[in-house]
């Protein structure tokens, strides 16, 4: 079927919906019942699995919004389907009508990418982009007109609820977008300047005239001018382009120039031109809980990922996280899943957000750094070991690195066809298609909670890096995606026939059904210093155990494997298993090479 009989019949689907419960002013779906609703409510959110997706470049489901309202020139509304920096049509309308997709997949929440409303089109040194991505926000409050409008996210929420499946929202809270510009600096992005060199009480810096008489970095009644470091304004046309209103005041943001992404510009410089906002002003703090506690209030959503955690101070979510979980509990979510991007492979580094900034979890870069590796075979398994021994350091510990979102790709890094690509260069279709399935049933089976990136399981791979891994679900008209061969072959848009998509669908099918795969406290059995077998058991307080047995060598291994003592026979969830134990505590495993089992004790 050509791209336009698809989505006349997606539209279909979403007409036939929206027949079904009246919402003026756009799309609408059937409401959840309660009974859907409250058992929603209480899945923990270990017992998740995670679709990520940008909606520009999942589903197109209303072509009349592609150019979101604005004038239809490339550089005023942003849209050029050629262009992989610009927006592609992508839409919320799209993804109502490709829940059935998503949820064949076995994913039960789905995470969008942010979809308020942005800065259409920016420029910064040399780069001219459009907001396809969703960060350059410049009303909180508002759906951006690219993706719909309020009536359609509510029949989102409505359309996924109904599914049983969760709704997460990608927030911000760091920055906005590019708007305030520097007097000294009007045609090239300005350096960051310090603290200690341009304190907030001097004019321009340490010689300069005193200003902000009596401001000690805590009493932001006396922090009245901005031009301590550069002398900030707002263009004349964009005096009022952010909502809420009160961030248009230069003075709610620290306007000291580019972040060089270490020491203090890590927290107060412009994250790649963008406005960065003052986060220690407790008019900023009350600011945002307003705006995204509103979120939780009118459309009842399951969880927020929060975009660059790590540029904004402790303080900040030391109140604002406790208040989510406040407002989600007083709107009857129990299980509100709050985590962040700490964009680090250290688990020192991730952890130490769960103890100091209040974050209940935060996306576990550590696992996907060695998981990755492991499954490309570039280290060995001792790397799982290692980062496994590691949850000790969370807060909560393993409990908190139950909830830990596990991922393999991202839309900034690349995908995890990429990285296997990449680590294995001379490697046939089957073999690369072999290790991606590995890493994601690493990453299905072990503690954590599986988190896919849209497109993975169509085979994409691209090449690695921003921008090159946010391929479009359909026909792509931007050259680098439509000259990609998928691995495992290409196969028709929004395939369940894909290779990878039915051995994703399969793992999520295990998952499900086995309590211990998603709430076990895990053990690690076994492990080796090169490619070879990983072995962990899943362990429930009822005595269940399940033992999962990767091998990421390109030859077959066997061994000795040590169990509960009380595990004697086995029953095989997914490949060959043992039938009975060696011995009490121990169960010979024979592992085809880059592949896994699954296997259950029997009762």
């Amino acid at each position: 079927m050509g791209e336009r009989g698809r989505r006349r019949n997606g539209w279909r689907s979403v007409a036939a919906a929206a027949a079904l419960l009246s919402t003026a002013g756009g799309p609408a779906v059937a409401a959840p019942t309660p009974a859907v609703l409250e058992a929603l409510r209480q899945r923990p959110p270990q017992d998740e699995v995670i679709y990520f997706l940008l909606p520009d470049r999942f589903a197109n489901g209303d072509p009349a919004n592609d150019h979101g309202g604005y004038a239809p020139q490339r550089l005023v509304s942003g849209f050029d389907p050629t262009d992989a920096d610009f927006y592609h049509g992508g839409d919320l309308a799209g993804v109502i009508q490709r829940l059935d997709y998503i949820q064949g997949l076995g994913a039960t929440a789905v995470w969008l990418a942010p979809i308020f409303k942005n800065k259409p089109v920016q420029t910064h040194g040399d780069y001219t982009g459009a907001a396809h991505h969703g960060y350059w926000i410049t009303d909180f409050t508002s759906v951006d007109p690219h993706f719909g409008d309020e009536a359609t996210m509510r029949a989102l929420v409505d359309a996924a609820h109904a599914r049983g499946m969760k709704v997460y929202l990608d927030i911000v809270a760091n920055h906005t977008a590019d708007v305030i510009r520097y007097r000294e600096c009007p045609d090239r992005p300005c350096a960051y300047r310090s603290r200690a060199d341009y304190p907030y009480v001097r004019k321009g810096g340490i010689d300069g005239a005193p200003i902000n008489d009596g401001f000690d970095g805590r009493d932001f009644s006396r922090l009245t001018r901005p031009d301590y470091a550069y002398t900030p304004y707002v263009p004349a046309d964009e005096e009022n382009a952010k909502v809420p209103a009160w961030l248009n005041d230069p003075i709610r943001y620290h306007n000291r120039g580019e972040s060089t992404f270490s020491g203090e510009s890590s927290l107060d410089g412009d994250f790649a031109g963008l406005d960065d906002l003052m986060t220690e002003d407790p008019v900023v703090v009350q600011g945002m809980i307003d705006i995204f506690g509103g979120w939780i209030d009118k459309y009842g959503v399951d969880g927020f990922r929060i975009d660059t955690a790590r540029h904004v101070n402790p303080e900040f979510w030391q109140a604002f996280i406790p208040a989510m979980l406040e407002r989600a509990q007083a709107k009857g979510i129990p299980n509100f899943h709050i985590f962040g991007e700490v964009y680090d492979p250290d688990p020192a580094v991730t952890a130490r957000f769960t103890r100091t900034d209040a974050y209940p979890a935060v996306l576990d870069f550590p696992f996907q750094k060695q998981a990755a590796d492991v499954a490309a075979g570039k280290i060995g398994t001792d790397a799982l070991a290692r980062l496994f021994d590691a949850d000790a350091v969370y807060d909560k510990g393993a409990d908190t690195a139950a909830i830990l979102p596990t991922f393999l790709g991202n839309h900034d890094m690349g995908r995890i066809g990429f990285f296997v690509k990449q680590a294995n260069p001379d490697a046939d279709d089957a073999e690369l298609l072999a290790r991606i399935k590995l890493a994601h049933a690493l990453m299905m089976f072990s503690r954590g909670v599986p988190t896919l990136y849209y497109g993975d399981e169509q085979g994409f791979a691209g090449a690695g890096g921003y921008g090159n891994a946010r391929q479009d679900m359909w026909p792509s008209r931007t050259p680098a995606y439509a000259d990609e061969t998928p691995v495992g072959g290409r196969q028709p848009a929004y395939s369940t026939q894909a290779p990878l998509y039915r051995a994703i669908a399969e793992m999520a099918r295990i998952r499900a059904a086995e309590p211990a795969l998603r709430r076990g406290r895990q053990v690690v059995r076994a492990y080796g210093d090169k490619p070879g077998l990983f072995a962990l058991s899943r362990l429930m307080d009822d005595g269940a155990e399940v033992l999962v047995l990767f091998n990421s060598a390109a030859a077959p291994v066997t061994a000795q494997v040590e169990v509960e003592p009380g595990s004697l026979r086995w029953q095989a969830l997914r490949g060959d298993c043992a039938v009975g134990s060696s011995a009490p505590a121990s169960v010979r495993v024979s592992v085809p090479p880059l592949d896994y089992l699954v296997c259950k004790r029997v009762p």
